[in-house]
């Protein structure tokens, strides 16, 4: 009852919220929408497996196990489900899944009707959605249900005195595949025993990505034979850094991927530039060469363009937290970062590893750059550090394979 009335309590409040913001309002119409996406799109022959993530970041851990039971088991069709709109909007079109649609919030009368209309023989919730109607339902119709890249922590409610009855949730999963020895502790420690460390699916999803990193002959031509430092997502405070630096050093070149690509973004970095530059889009093959800055004005190859350096940087740090530091360090080279980096585990453990740096101010980087240029043994060392962190912990995905009944 609780629990209910506090599902209730969020709902309102969503609602209430979307009067006057545009994302809780995408959410409110995109969930209204969902049982008339299913009752066009479901295959009542077929038998779905659904997949639900909170948002775009566990849809990406999700996805390497998506992408290899599409290949491995066609038989089987894909629901993909999100909750909120910042992975929705961006997933909507996702073609590894044939539907893709928003979760209905998880009160008894739409557990009932989602369940019913899509009959999953089996679902994966990644990493931290515990709903506790849907988990019921589904554990009393006996369909098996799988926690992917789980992660727990003491002071969880499982794990507080106040949190006995919710606690009784982790029973309803089949399995959870967690990601450290820690969380294998904590669970054991209130009698849930179903579980195994995988370790973190994104180690394969980016080493997957690294395979099939597109080849992109302006950046290559942009390059030449010059050490090319490679910024992705970056803010403001990030950039004022970097390009004072950059803006000192001629024998270094620079691509700039920044977070925001708004018309008045790209003109405060232009402004801040006082070298040869040139977006992307505007790009040929002989104004790029002439380049020594190279700003990426468009999204969807970041993940490709670290490829092409020998030190990456990683925005965000300066502000509300990094963004992705796996998509750099797989391909061997240092990754640099702001402070703002303690509740990223990544982060840490590149530090600790000596394949991550973080820097405070400008006399920080400027010092670690200087070596960076200068002694080329260290770094080597530093992006094979890099490098190996990511190749050690892969392997998630096979472990779950192994481990699932399909």
């Amino acid at each position: 009852m609780i629990y209910n009335l506090v599902i209730y309590i969020y709902l309102f409040g969503v609602k209430l919220a979307a009067l006057f913001s545009s994302k809780p309002a995408k959410m409110v119409k995109g969930h209204r929408e969902v049982f008339d996406i299913l009752r066009d799109k479901i295959d009542r022959n077929a038998r779905y497996i659904w997949f639900h993530a909170a948002s775009l970041g566990e849809f990406e851990q999700g996805r390497p196990l998506i992408e290899r039971i599409r290949k491995e088991h066609p038989e089987y069709r894909i629901l993909q489900t999100f909750f909120s709109p910042s992975g929705y909007e961006v997933r909507k079109n996702y073609q590894g899944a044939d539907i893709v649609c928003y979760l209905p919030f998880d009160t008894p009368r739409n557990v009932r009707r989602f369940i019913e209309m899509v009959n999953p023989c089996m679902v994966f919730f990644i990493k931290y959605e515990f709903w506790q109607n849907y988990l019921n339902t589904l554990y009393k119709k006996g369909i098996p249900v799988y926690s992917v890249s789980s992660i727990f922590r003491p002071n969880q409610i499982f794990f507080r005195w106040y949190g006995k009855d919710y606690r009784k949730v982790l029973k309803t999963f089949s399995h959870l595949f967690v990601q450290n020895e820690v969380s294998e502790k904590l669970l054991a420690s209130i009698g849930v025993t179903d579980v195994t460390i995988v370790g973190d699916t994104r180690f394969d999803r980016v080493l997957d990505i690294c395979t099939v990193a597109k080849d992109l002959p302006l950046v290559k031509a942009f390059k030449g034979n010059s050490k090319t430092f490679v910024a992705g997502s970056s803010w403001g405070p990030d950039e004022d850094i970097f390009i004072r630096y950059f803006n000192e050093h001629p024998e270094m070149k620079l691509v700039i991927a920044p977070h925001v690509v708004s018309d008045s973004h790209l003109k405060e970095i232009m402004e801040k530039v006082k070298r040869p530059c040139v977006r992307y889009t505007e790009a040929t093959a002989e104004n790029v060469s002439k380049a020594d800055c190279l700003i990426i004005d468009c999204y969807g190859l970041l993940s490709s363009i670290y490829r092409y350096g020998e030190i990456s940087y990683i925005g965000g740090g300066f502000g509300v937290g990094i963004h992705n530091v796996l998509e750099a360090a797989v391909y061997g080279i240092p990754v640099i970062f702001g402070p703002n980096n303690k509740k990223f585990r990544e982060a840490q453990h590149l530090l600790e590893k000596k394949g991550g740096f973080e820097i405070n101010d400008y006399e920080e980087f400027k010092r670690l750059m200087d070596r960076f240029l200068t002694d080329n043994s260290y770094l080597q060392q530093a992006g094979n550090a890099a490098g190996d962190y990511v190749k050690n912990n892969s392997g998630a995905l096979e472990k779950i394979m192994r481990a699932i009944r399909l």
